[in-house]
């Protein structure tokens, strides 16, 4: 049995102490029995037979009482293990005669030592932290309180209204973008979004969180048959696939949930930049055509136009 596996109210010691004992009271049982199969040998005369039978056979009985009683004390001494894992019946998992291979029981216990240990460690780090906490003076608010921004809602569910507002100061911000915004489901908001003449954006929210974007020409249909916005047809143009994926790539990059306005102004800006998708050249091949395609990639930082391959 592994120290591991030991609880901490077991006496080493004793245990090993006691594990000798009980291979010398096995020893002597098999003294006995020894003695027993060998029988009345070695001597002239019947009297003395029995007197030397008698005489090894009590030896023997005496080594088996006093190796017993050596066991009983150490069992005393061992201790009993801890009572501490309320593991219930996984106790009874100890008992399958193939410990050594399949060791259930002892790992059960060890990664429950484990988890009681991360436990403890984890409650000590957080009274750590808290006691670590920025804190500002009274002072200090009160010069900064003019100059600070009013706090923005950040929760998931925002009012609808300060959506509309925040979608109508984004729509004035671009001239050659057009933003139209439709609840057709309730409070969230669906935003068909025109850049240009290049290419139409639909944009999924949820709340002021945006969840999908599905890009398509000018010219292709939008709408489904009943009028609806058509969240889940492609474009049926390779270039607006590539700018479609590369739009949800924007929207995993693009992630700061206190400020989801910040967002949203910032991916806009980023499909602004679209507005030559077919006149700006690649900036490190220099070409204006890949593989028949124009350069689909916009940088997130400096909104530079790069084919898929080349920036790498």
């Amino acid at each position: 049995m592994a120290e591991g596996v030991l609880s901490p109210g077991v006496n080493l010691e004793a245990f090993s102490q006691a594990i000798a004992a009980i291979q010398a009271l096995r020893s002597s049982v098999t003294r006995v029995f020894d003695c027993l199969k060998d029988g009345m040998r070695n001597k002239e005369t019947l009297e003395g037979r029995e007197k030397g039978f008698v005489a090894a056979f009590q030896e023997s009985l005496h080594s088996v009482s006093r190796d017993l009683s050596e066991l009983e004390r150490l069992s005393n001494l061992v201790g009993k293990p801890s009572e501490n894992h309320p593991l219930h019946n996984s106790g009874l998992l100890s008992l399958d005669p193939v410990q050594d291979k399949t060791p259930l029981y002892s790992q059960l216990l060890q990664a429950y030592k484990w988890s009681n240990k991360l436990q403890y460690h984890a409650g000590l780090a957080s009274g750590l932290l808290n006691q670590q906490s920025l804190k500002r003076s009274a002072n200090q608010m009160g010069v900064s309180a003019k100059r600070r921004p009013k706090a923005q809602p950040t929760t998931l569910v925002l009012p609808p209204q300060y959506v509309d507002d925040v979608i109508s100061r984004i729509d004035r911000m671009f001239p050659e973008m057009s933003i139209q915004l439709s609840r057709p489901n309730g409070t969230s908001a669906m935003l068909l979004v025109t850049l240009g003449k290049v290419l139409k954006v639909i944009v999924v929210m949820r709340s002021l969180f945006i969840d999908r974007t599905i890009v398509k020409g000018y010219h292709e249909n939008v709408y489904t048959e009943d009028g609806k916005l058509d969240i889940w047809s492609k474009s049926n143009y390779q270039v607006f696939q590539k700018v479609t994926d590369h739009a949800t790539t924007a929207l995993l990059h693009y992630q700061l949930p206190q400020m989801p306005d910040v967002v949203v102004r910032s991916f806009m800006t980023w499909l602004r930049s679209y507005i030559k998708l077919f006149q700006a050249p690649c900036q490190r091949c220099g070409k204006f055509l890949q593989d028949g395609l124009p350069p689909t990639w916009r940088d997130f930082r400096t909104l530079e136009a790069f084919h898929d391959t080349c920036r790498q």
